[in-house]
């Protein structure tokens, strides 16, 4: 049937393509949801970005064409035949040992073949990508020494060239066979490769007039070696599962092609898929039960491509494994036996459970958004910290027990609900326990929570909220260890995933900023503390000065020759001033400063007084980091106003910086005084 025909039924509202023979015919792009292709021949059928949603392809037979697979399978004999030349030349070494007269000969063929059993070791106990890097090595040594012993420099060359080669060749070759018609082509390349490496070591063997039974001997231990490492590399061996894996990627390109398809809740049941390109197709919920030949599928970066997880949704069967913390969202585990399995950190979200039975299983931490486990049996599984919410389906949960509490050596299960160990859960008692309330949002703060921030970001989403329903706090709970979690109700209207993520994104950006405020202002804190203690040991320095200009003037006093002074012209009420003026200076600073005002120090406590007056009621000042930045802004004012600062220095420098202080009238003027401290020193 071509694909013409099936789209024009499809159109007319046809769904029934059974059977159907479809082998080559492309549906790209198109729009083939809800269709039925079971038991039809897709093989080397197109379906690239096409929607598969809910389609059928039960007992469904992918792959190669027919033409695609003899081309591919003479490349593999191909191969095999290059691998079987490498074992020749691995006999003619030997040749060339036992024939040659020449010591320097002999030298080489032996370093030959030293190199040749050196790298299949690596080979056996690494992977070819080590003995690639090895022969690389050994490549770069042989350029180097050329110069100087050109022969053995060779003699390394090709003989790691030799190894290397046959190595990749003979287990390309049983990849490709094994990929294409399974054990018969399989055989066929090892056939070649025996026949090939014995044709040649037999010819050698004449040619050089020796014994057939050394050559042969050793063109087949060759052999043998490489056939091991292509049988362990076919067997999934992880050492060299990149080639068979590169063999698979290469075979499934001709083969049928799911490349970027939608396979939502598509049926591939006992369906054939060797050969079959899976790259980026969505399988969300798609049914691989009983399926075959999947590991010969390209699966890309798919939940398909872990083994394990393969066999499960192959046979159904996954009780006592583990698949702890692996991405598994939207998998299709209908059904499954999952008894005592553990899902310890899982991410299950969309993912089809019904009917599945985690009878003791550890879903400690799972995430379970969206999943459905409609008709699942739940009895004495451990839910700790589980993740569901109300899109979690547990609808007619088979559940008689359960445990809240995993130990930390996560081997006993502690907590059990209900309490009694008399008591089983009633029908439905666990669904109305376990599914959360409707239209709620869990906060987790897994490193503490600073309320001020949390409450701060509640109450400006609840004003940008638009419904008349407003979000509110229903319940508060501490996990220990400093971690909380605050359940959201929200209005019915509201997104829960775009509320939190709105909160999420607000309370972080509003703690960073904090963060940076608490930062700031100890760095200020810090700058105020030595000014502090600057502006301390000026005061002292300051008081000395005072003790010492009155212990000046009493001392004047107290020298006055009181004998016959009348023809002397004595200035007493000069010195008797000074001397009053500093002891009033000393006793009360702020009665001398009213008294005798400085005509400059007021008229520039006046300007900055009405300078921060403007710039206070224009800014905010409620916080420190709101304070410190108006001081700063008529700080960085004045010094762009040469006449004022001149004023505010002469100021300071006359009357003393506690007059100047007393003279502004302002909230802020010791926060002001304090940044302009080192004004008198510039």
């Amino acid at each position: 049937m071509k694909a013409n025909e099936v789209l024009e039924k499809y159109s007319a509202g046809e769904r029934d393509f059974r059977r159907a023979n479809l082998r080559g015919q492309s549906f790209q792009e198109k729009d083939l949801s809800g269709a039925d292709f079971s038991e039809a021949d897709i093989r080397g059928a197109n379906f690239k970005n096409a929607n598969l949603t809910g389609t059928k392809f039960c007992k469904a037979k992918a792959g190669l064409q027919r033409r695609l697979v003899i081309v591919l399978l003479l490349l593999s004999w191909i191969t095999s035949g290059l691998s079987g030349m490498c074992s020749f030349f691995g006999g003619a070494l030997v040749v060339l040992i036992v024939r040659s007269s020449g010591v320097a000969e002999q030298v080489y063929s032996w370093i030959a073949l030293i190199v040749i059993v050196v790298l299949f070791a690596v080979i056996i106990r690494q992977n070819i990508k080590g003995a690639v890097a090895l022969a690389v090595a050994v490549a770069v040594a042989a350029a180097i020494a050329v110069p100087f012993a050109g022969g053995v420099a060779v003699a390394f060359a090709v003989a790691g060239t030799l190894a290397v080669v046959e190595v990749v060749a003979v287990v390309g070759s049983f990849a490709m066979a094994e990929a294409l018609g399974g054990s018969v082509a399989l055989a066929i390349a090892v056939a070649v490769a025996e026949a090939v490496a014995v044709a040649g070591a037999e010819a050698a063997a004449v040619a050089f007039d020796i014994g057939e039974a050394l050559a042969l001997a050793l063109a087949l231990a060759f052999v043998l070696l490489t056939m091991y490492l292509g049988w362990r590399a076919l067997k999934d061996d992880p050492k060299n599962a990149w080639i068979r894996n590169l063999v698979i990627g290469f075979v499934a390109t001709a083969g049928t092609s799911f490349y970027e398809a939608n396979l939502t809740d598509a049926d591939f049941t006992r369906a054939i898929l060797k050969s079959t390109d899976l790259t980026k197709a969505t399988l969300t919920r798609s049914c691989w039960q009983n399926t075959t030949k999947l590991d010969q599928a390209r699966l890309a970066t798919s939940y398909l491509q872990n083994k394990n997880v393969r066999q499960l949704l192959i046979t159904g069967n996954g009780q006592d494994k583990n698949f702890d913390r692996l991405d598994l969202r939207g998998i299709n585990l209908k059904g499954a036996n999952l008894q005592d399995a553990s899902f310890i950190g899982t991410d299950l979200n969309r993912a089809n459970l019904e009917n599945a039975n985690f009878s003791r299983a550890k879903l400690v931490q799972t995430l379970l958004e969206g999943a459905d486990l409609t008709g699942a049996t739940l009895t004495g599984a451990c839910i700790e910290d589980w993740g569901i919410s109300n899109t979690t389906k547990l609808i007619e949960i088979k559940c008689d027990y359960i445990f809240l509490k995993l130990s930390p050596d996560n081997a006993q299960y502690t907590k059990r609900r209900p309490a009694d160990q008399q008591r089983n859960f009633e029908a439905g008692e666990f669904a109305k326990l376990a599914q959360r309330i409707p239209h709620t949002v869990d906060l987790v703060f897994q490193d503490g929570i600073d309320w001020q921030t949390f409450l701060k970001t509640f109450q400006d989403l609840q004003v940008e909220n638009d419904t008349e329903e407003r979000p509110f706090i229903q319940t508060m709970e501490n996990k220990g260890d400093g971690a909380f979690v605050i359940r959201v109700k929200v209005p019915e209207k509201v997104d829960e995933a775009e509320y939190e993520r709105k909160f999420r994104a607000e309370y972080n950006a509003k703690l960073e900023a904090k963060d940076i405020e608490i930062k700031l202002l100890y760095e200020q804190t810090e700058f105020f503390d030595k000014q502090i203690e600057c502006i301390r040991k000026d005061n002292t320095r300051l008081m000395g000065v005072v003790e010492t200009m009155a212990e000046k003037e009493t001392t004047n006093i107290n020298n006055i020759d009181m004998r016959d002074q009348r023809g002397a012209n004595i200035n007493m009420e000069s010195h008797v001033d000074t001397a009053q003026s500093v002891t009033i200076q000393q006793n009360d600073p702020k009665q001398n400063i009213n008294e005798a005002p400085d005509k400059n120090l007021t008229e520039a406590a006046e300007e900055i007084q009405q300078l921060l007056n403007q710039l206070s009621q224009n800014n905010p000042t409620t916080t420190e980091i709101e304070k410190l930045t108006v001081v700063a802004t008529a700080a960085e004012e004045i010094k762009n106003n040469p006449t004022l600062k001149s004023k505010v220095i002469h100021a300071l420098e006359s009357g003393g910086k506690e007059a100047f202080k007393q003279a502004i009238d302002h909230p802020l003027v010791d926060i002001f005084m304090a940044l302009i401290e080192g004004w008198r020193e510039a």
